[in-house]
């Protein structure tokens, strides 16, 4: 499950009747399926843990 930061307001699908909402700046461990969707549709990037100095984050 990697880290990613939020570029962009992304609504992500599991599956049919399921939304999640991530907000724009959000630093969050997700899912491999989310990250990969967010990343390809551009609204999301790849990042190190929090504290690993990828700067700040929503604690």
């Amino acid at each position: 499950m990697p880290w990613v930061r939020f570029k962009a307001d992304f609504d992500w699908r599991p599956r049919q009747g399921v939304t999640i909402a991530y907000k724009a700046g959000m630093h969050l461990l997700v899912t491999t399926r989310c990250a990969e969707a967010a990343i390809a549709a551009g609204k999301a990037e790849r990042e190190g843990k929090r504290g690993s100095g990828g700067g700040g984050g929503n604690a």
